[in-house]
């Protein structure tokens, strides 16, 4: 095989960026659809309060995991940028997708308004056929818009809820208003804003210059072979090859680089944060310099490799302190993780301390609030475990619906005399048992009430 060959026959980036999108839409559109043991992998739910994690649900009141949530995501961000650049952005982020789809699938393959080898030429609508065509464009895309914005609404609303919604639409306008404004911004960004959004909007390019280092893969020209054709005011240079003897020259200024770049910059003048590493410029110099028996002057590498011709390091000072990072994160969210209590329960006490009833039995109320955080109907009971001289009054077993809150008043009580004090009152720690008939072992929660037992003086 020749060098030609071999150059053409490698799976060009575009190919395996769009194989990535299939994966990522799939993963996108289903992942709210699947469900273990009656929970979603991922959901946060504002109506119902509760964040699902991996098939667990955790209510409100268990939401201290959300901090390391985010510490993960932004972690994970900028250890990916240190190691492969902006590739979430030309690889894996929903703008570019969109734009792909609209630009690359649509516009491009369905309609033929313009050349994928050509992104920086836009659409000529002074023609009557041209403006039939974009219009049927933004048609396409807003029914493929709709299907998105609802896709994002189903990580907060559940698929079930959200079409059980959909069928009595009177009663819930916000939900549907809500969907038609996620849309009509995708419309408006993928379709007007562009890659506007990635350059000027989005803060992600502004932090990437300084998670970079000379180890950091990206999408790079290699000025020792190709030239330097741009000065440091990044202005163009007319030069022969004698005029810098330490290049080689070999850019045929076909500038096939420049015009399929998305973002409409010039990977020849270096670093840029416009840069989203989408290699589309690495497909279109490979094929050039490929019929050259040549390898591509734009190549996936880093500046050490290109530049400085030494070895790229992966484990460096930067990816071990990530890596560390994210392995803390991840240890504690399952440690808290580990804690999560499969039903929730509040005990108050009522403005009365206590009341001594005939034969000088001493009771307290208490008010608890039970709430069914399983997927299930449970019934709950309740007992003391550390006072044998403490019992309950005024509770029956009761069932609860999965979600659902229920208050009861409970009595404790004691004929026993527990404290001998004649000068004050007796705070005594009692320990209450609550736990589900179906599975005591799994739902069950321990909690301490304080039980007042009145000095002496105040007993018959």
């Amino acid at each position: 095989m020749t060098k030609s060959n071999e150059f053409l026959n490698k799976t060009p980036y575009r190919i395996r960026r769009y194989v990535g999108y299939i994966i990522a839409t799939i993963v996108a559109l289903g992942l709210p659809f699947i469900r273990i043991d009656g929970n979603h992998v991922f959901l946060l739910s504002f109506d119902k309060k509760q964040l699902h994690l991996l098939g667990t649900a955790f209510d409100m009141q268990e939401l201290y995991l959300m901090p390391f949530l985010l510490m993960l995501l932004f972690l994970g961000i900028f250890a990916a940028t240190s190691l492969g650049g902006r590739a979430w952005c030309g690889w894996a982020c929903p703008q570019t997708i969109f734009r792909v789809i609209y630009r690359d699938l649509i516009e491009s393959k369905l309609l033929s308004l313009r050349r994928i080898k050509n992104k920086q030429k836009e659409p000529d609508l002074s023609k009557t056929e041209n403006k039939t065509k974009k219009v049927l464009g933004i048609i396409i895309w807003t029914c493929l818009a709709l299907i998105a914005a609802a896709d994002f609404l189903w990580y907060f609303v559940p698929p079930e809820d959200f079409f059980a919604y959909l069928q009595d639409p009177t009663e819930h306008l916000f939900l549907i208003g809500f969907v038609l404004a996620i849309a009509a911004f995708l419309v408006y960004d993928v379709v007007f804003l562009k890659e506007d959004f990635c350059i000027y909007i989005c803060p992600y390019s502004r932090v990437q210059s300084v998670l970079y280092d000379n180890d950091t893969f990206q999408a790079i020209y290699s000025t020792n072979r190709g030239g330097t054709i741009y000065n440091d005011h990044h202005e163009k240079i007319i030069f022969k090859a004698k005029d810098l003897p330490q290049a080689s020259n070999e850019c045929t200024t076909c500038e096939s680089c420049v015009t399929v770049c998305p973002t409409h910059i010039d990977i020849r003048k270096g670093l840029q944060l416009e840069c989203i590493n989408c290699l589309e410029c690495v497909d279109a110099c490979t094929t050039v310099m490929g019929k050259l028996g040549k390898p591509s002057l734009v190549q996936w590498s880093s500046t050490n490799a290109i530049k400085n011709d030494i070895p790229t390091k992966m484990i460096r000072k930067s990816t071990v302190m990530y890596s560390v990072a994210l392995l803390l994160v991840v240890g504690l969210l399952f440690v808290m993780g580990g804690e999560k209590e499969y039903m929730l329960l509040n005990i108050n006490k009522t403005t009365q301390l206590y009341k001594v009833k005939e034969d000088n039995v001493v009771a307290n109320n208490y008010v608890l609030l039970f709430q069914n955080t399983e997927s299930k109907t449970l019934t709950y009971e309740l007992e003391v475990v550390n006072n044998p001289d403490i019992t309950i009054k005024r509770f029956d077993a009761f069932t609860l619906s999965p979600g659902k809150l229920a208050k009861k008043v409970v009595i404790l009580e004691t004929n026993k005399v527990l404290v001998n004090d004649k000068t004050k009152d007796t705070p005594i720690t009692v320990t209450l048992k609550a736990y589900a008939k179906e599975d005591p072992t799994k739902v069950v929660v321990y909690r301490d009430a304080v039980f007042i037992y009145p000095r002496m003086d105040k007993l018959k």
